[in-house]
């Protein structure tokens, strides 16, 4: 007996996914803290090559650092190319379009292409985050384990989400945060069947990250300044300066990447990308890399390391100075990361969202004490400015907000924290209606979301749905002919075309009952005296949506709508009864219910 049937005796499928939901939160805790300690050694590695040398000068070792983004992305591209030999996949825009088209099935090679190549990246420089690949890969892990054990969609669809969800849990020890991702970033539902196994992967993620790694928080944090009523209305103000910075942010991240997809030639991204990252990274050291290290300064109240190796810090002095520099990371970090990715680097744009808010907070509340108005502490800002800026770019404010909760402990901030998040959050909904991840997808029709109705209207393909099991008839063809065909049909409607194979109308066989048995009028009446021509309200076009046709069944209350093409050729017929069949089955398959 396999061990397949095994299980299927003696195992219930919701026992075995709340196992399996061990498992994949195991391996994606693993992989977590996998990624963070390679990247951790292969940059200290690359740091200390490039600057350890006594006989390395500090021209030689800026010569060195403004190569070393380029070297990165050499070998990512080499990577990809010849080891993985083919697409790495895009992050999370790849697990939402395996969740909503491919039955949430990802390719094995993704639960480790993602982490070997984002390590690359970021270790060499690239100013990107390591989120999002570990998401990635979290995900095909899950998926991978649920169809090895031939677990039903539904069960493969929830393990993916287990590993998405134990993967950020671990990277930032934070159960709470992987369990809002998967709900309001990969759109999960949060029912009965979902909330347990999210909720053992996540914990068994962090377990191991804190077994493994120690108890320390990524962001250690200690709030200094309580908050006070009376700072909600600048909260407030941070809330829709970040929401600015959100949008742009998005639409720099699209015009940049949008640039390097136009050059045909791989080698030339790579060159133009790399060299002018080094370029940025030269002149603005915290570009490099993830970035964190420069966001703990700041929260620790220490502004001064922004200027640590940059050619022209003798000439920048003061706090107008720092803030000047501030606004110039705040613009360039989204260019620094859309060149990283669009010139082949591999990594995400969530660990940058981070950045970019503390950056944003601090800049804020620095603002405010220059100017003379009541003092904010600017850590706390920074911590804020982080939920509220993932927010604007992830369209996640209860992720967002948790996440910087759970990794600063600053639980003391969450009043704050969830009013810049809302603000930012309603100023940019209606300028972005989805997350950086899922935008693409939804302009293409491809995206799975919480309204299922119009998901399974948009996702549902209109070409299985069509039937051509109908027997044709020409015009001018006689009753006879009309006869045999009714002998060779099943069905009671028959679409009359021209010899050209345009549609012009259809012949019901209840109107033509009393003459079919009429011998003497089988060579005298003609299909074309019998034929009902149809208005547009009976037709559809294989170029609408589902939801044209839905609406015409709604409206016209017909049971069958005839499909031709944009030039009038007749397709077949798609029915109420099937299209709303393939609706149930749609919502069955995609239910966690």
């Amino acid at each position: 007996m396999s061990i397949h049937r095994w299980r299927l005796r003696h195992i219930s499928e919701q026992t075995m996914l709340l196992l399996l939901a061990v498992v994949v939160g195991l391996l994606a805790g693993l992989a977590a803290v996998a990624l963070k300690t390679l990247v951790h050694y292969a940059g200290a590695l690359v740091t200390q090559l490039s600057s350890g040398s006594s006989i390395i000068t500090q021209h030689s070792s800026l010569i060195i650092i403004f190569f070393l983004p380029l070297a990165g992305i050499l070998l990512t591209v080499l990577f990809v190319k010849y080891v993985v030999r083919g697409d790495i996949g895009h992050g999370l825009p790849s697990v939402l379009l395996a969740i909503s088209r491919n039955r949430s099935e990802l390719p094995a090679k993704n639960m480790w292409t993602s982490l070997v190549a984002s390590t690359i990246t970021v270790a060499f420089g690239g100013s990107v985050g390591l989120e999002a690949p570990i998401a990635s890969t979290g995900s095909a892990i899950g998926s991978n384990i649920g169809r090895w054990f031939r677990l039903s969609p539904r069960s493969v669809r929830l393990l993916l989400g287990c590993g998405a969800a134990g993967a950020i849990a671990g990277i930032f020890k934070a159960p709470l945060a992987g369990i809002l991702f998967v709900l309001e970033v990969l759109l999960f539902d949060l029912t009965a069947t979902t909330a347990l196994p999210l909720l053992i992967s996540t914990l068994t993620a962090a377990t191991v990250a804190y077994f493994l790694m120690g108890t320390g928080v990524q962001f250690k944090f200690d709030i200094g300044e309580q908050f006070a009523l009376s700072q909600l209305p600048f909260y407030m103000v941070l809330g829709v300066f970040c929401a600015a910075v959100s949008l742009y942010f998005l639409r720099v991240t699209d015009r940049v990447e949008g640039w390097f997809a136009r050059r045909r030639s791989p080698w030339l991204r790579m060159v133009i990308g790399g060299l002018l990252l080094g370029l940025l990274v030269v002149l603005f050291p915290p570009l490099y890399g993830e970035g964190y290290a420069s966001l703990t300064a700041l929260l620790r109240g220490a502004p001064d390391v922004l200027l640590a190796g940059a050619p022209y810090r003798v000439w920048i002095t003061g706090p107008w100075g720092i803030l000047g520099v501030l606004f110039a990371l705040i613009l360039l970090k989204a260019v620094a990361t859309a060149t990283t990715i669009g010139s082949g680097g591999v990594g995400g744009t969530f660990g940058p969202s981070l950045v970019l808010g503390g950056l944003s907070g601090y800049f804020i509340a620095m603002i405010c004490n220059l100017l003379g108005l009541p003092p904010q502490d600017t850590a706390n800002f920074a911590l804020v400015g982080m939920a509220a800026v993932m927010t604007g770019v992830m369209h996640a404010p209860f992720m967002a907000t948790f996440l910087i909760a759970e990794i600063t402990g600053g639980y003391g901030l969450l009043v704050p924290l969830l009013t810049a998040s809302a603000v930012t959050y309603l100023c940019i909904s209606p300028f972005e209606r989805h997350s950086i991840y899922a935008r693409k997808l939804a302009a293409q029709g491809n995206l799975l979301t919480h309204d299922k109705d119009a998901s399974a209207w948009h996702l549902m393909n209109m070409q299985n749905l069509i039937e051509t099991n109908f027997v044709i008839v020409r015009t001018g063809d006689l009753l006879r002919d009309l006869v045999d065909a009714i002998q060779n049909s099943r069905r009671n409607l028959f679409p009359v075309l021209s010899a050209e194979d345009k549609f012009l109308g259809v012949i019901v066989l209840d109107d033509v009952r009393k003459i079919i048995f009429r011998n003497e009028l089988y060579d005298s009446v003609v299909v074309d005296d019998l034929m009902h021509p149809l208005s547009e309200g009976d037709l559809v076009r294989s170029s609408d949506s589902l939801s044209d046709v839905v609406e015409k069944f709604k409206i016209g209350n017909r049971y069958n709508l005839v499909v031709v093409d944009d030039e009038n050729n007749y397709l077949g017929f798609i029915s109420r009864a099937n299209t709303f069949s393939a609706y149930r089955r749609f919502i069955s398959s995609t239910s966690e219910e």
